[in-house]
C-alpha cells in the first residue's frame, strides 16, 4: 500500500472530526477562529487513536525483518542429540533453526514518515494545550471592547495562571542548577520540560480514565434498569432545575445592572458605543425591553449624573458574557433532560400497554427524514425504545458546552 492506509485514515479522521463538530456546534453562531481551534484539537486527538495501530503493525514488521537479518548473519546451529546403542556413544548432529517468516502488513508505512508525523502531532498538541486554547478561552471571556483590550486581558490572565507553574518549576530548576553534582545542559533542560508536560498529562489521563472505567460501564448497567434510571432522571432534573433557577436569577441581576447603566448613558455620551456592545450580547427579549425605555432626546450634559468608568463597563461586559453563557448552557441541558424524562415515562406507560405500538405523550420536536415512517414504525419503536436513550443521553449532556465564544 506504501502509505495509502495512512493517507486514507488522515482524510477519514478529518471528516469524522468535522462531522462531530457540526453535530455539537452551530457553525453560523461561532467565530471561525474558535471553530478552527476546536476542529484542530479534536482532529489531533482522533489521529493519535487511529494512527497508533498502523504504527504498531509497521514497527512489528520492521522488528521482524531485523530479527530475520540477524538470524541470517549469525546462522545459529542447534545440536541434535542422537544415541547409538551399538557403540554406546552419543553424537550431535547440527541443524539450523528455521527463521520466522515476516509478512508485510497492508497498513505498512514507509521509513521516515512516522517520526515526522508524530513530531508534528506532538508539538502542535503542546502549543494548543498550553498556549492557543487557554488564550482563546480567556479572549472569549474577556470583557474588553477592542481587540487590543481582549488580548491584553487574555495575556494577563494566562500570565497569572502559568506564572504559578513557572515559579514552582523555576525554584526546582535553580535547585538543580546550583547543585554541585548535577550539570544541566540545554538538551537536559528540554528533556525535563517534556517530561514535566507528559507527567501532568498522564496524571490527568489516569484520573479521567480511572473514573471512566468505573462510571461508564456502571451508567450502561443502570440504564438497563429503567425504573432506576427514571428515578435518577427525576433527581437530576431537580438538581438541574435549581442550577437553572440560579442562572436565570443571576442573568436577571446582571440585566438590571445593564438597564441602569444604559439609562444613565444616552446616545450622545462618549461611552455609549460600549453600552451598545454590551446590549448586543444580551438576550433578544432584554434588548427589546430596554429599547422601549430609551429617550433619544435627553442630553447627558444637562444632569449631574455619576457615570461608570470604562473599567467598570469592561467588568460589566464580562459579567454579561458569563451570565448569558451559563443561562444558555443550563437551558439546553434542561431541554435534553426533560426530553429524556418524558421518554422514560412513555416507556414505563407502554410496558403495561396491550397494544404493540409505542405511543408518545408529546410529539417529538426533532426533525425526521421522509424514510422514518417506513423504516422506524411504531411497532419497531416499541422494541427499540427502551434503550435508545442509553447512548444519546450520555453523549449529548456531556457535549453541550463544547464551543462557546
Amino acid at each position: 500500500m506504501s502509505g495509502a492506509a495512512l493517507g486514507i485514515e488522515i482524510v477519514v479522521v478529518f471528516f469524522l472530526a468535522l462531522f462531530l463538530l457540526h453535530r455539537y456546534a452551530d457553525f453560523r453562531k461561532q467565530q471561525r477562529m474558535v471553530l478552527f481551534g476546536t476542529l484542530l484539537a479534536w482532529y489531533l486527538c482522533f489521529l493519535i487513536v487511529f494512527i497508533l495501530p498502523l504504527d504498531i503493525s509497521t514497527t512489528i514488521y520492521k522488528q521482524c525483518k531485523i530479527d530475520h537479518e540477524e538470524h541470517a548473519s549469525v546462522s545459529p546451529v542447534t545440536p541434535l542429540i542422537s544415541n547409538q546403542t551399538a557403540g554406546n556413544s552419543t553424537t550431535a548432529t547440527p541443524t539450523k533453526s528455521v527463521p520466522k517468516v515476516c509478512y508485510k502488513p497492508w497498513s505498512y508505512i514507509p521509513d521516515g514518515i512516522m517520526p515526522v508525523f508524530w513530531r508534528v502531532v506532538y508539538w502542535t498538541s503542546q502549543c494548543l494545550t498550553w498556549l492557543l486554547l487557554p488564550f482563546m478561552q480567556s479572549y472569549a471571556r474577556s470583557g474588553g471592547f477592542s481587540i487590543t483590550g481582549k488580548i491584553k486581558t487574555a495575556l494577563i490572565e494566562n500570565a497569572i495562571y502559568y506564572g504559578t507553574y513557572l515559579l514552582i518549576f523555576g525554584s526546582l530548576l535553580i535547585y538543580v542548577a546550583v547543585h554541585p553534582q548535577w550539570h544541566l545542559s540545554w538538551y537536559e533542560l528540554q528533556t525535563i520540560g517534556i517530561t514535566a508536560a507528559n507527567t501532568w498529562g498522564l496524571f490527568l489521563l489516569v484520573l479521567l480514565l480511572g473514573y471512566g472505567l468505573v462510571e461508564i460501564p456502571r451508567s450502561y448497567w443502570n440504564a438497563s434498569r429503567r425504573g432506576h434510571l427514571l428515578i435518577k432522571t427525576y433527581f437530576k432534573a431537580a438538581k438541574l432545575m435549581t442550577e437553572k433557577a440560579d442562572a436565570e436569577e443571576n442573568l436577571e441581576d446582571v440585566m438590571e445592572e445593564v438597564r441602569k447603566v444604559q439609562e444613565s448613558i444616552k446616545y450622545n455620551h462618549p461611552l455609549r458605543k460600549y453600552i451598545d456592545t454590551i446590549l448586543r450580547k444580551c438576550p433578544v427579549e432584554y434588548q427589546e425591553k430596554m429599547g422601549r425605555n430609551m429617550d433619544d432626546y435627553e442630553d447627558f450634559d444637562d444632569k449631574q449624573n455619576t457615570y461608570p468608568s470604562e473599567k467598570n463597563l469592561v467588568k460589566l461586559h464580562k459579567q454579561v458574557i458569563y451570565a448569558v453563557q451559563r443561562h444558555n448552557r443550563t437551558h439546553v441541558q434542561w431541554q435534553i433532560l426533560l426530553q429524556q424524562a418524558m421518554h422514560l415515562e412513555d416507556v414505563a406507560k407502554n410496558e403495561t400497554s396491550s397494544a404493540h405500538q409505542f405511543v408518545h405523550s408529546f410529539p417529538s420536536t426533532e426533525p425526521t427524514s421522509w424514510l422514518s415512517p417506513y423504516l422506524y414504525t411504531p411497532t419497531l419503536h416499541t422494541l427499540y425504545a427502551p434503550n435508545n436513550f442509553m447512548l444519546s443521553d450520555h453523549v449529548n449532556i456531556q457535549w453541550v458546552p463544547v464551543v462557546y465564544a
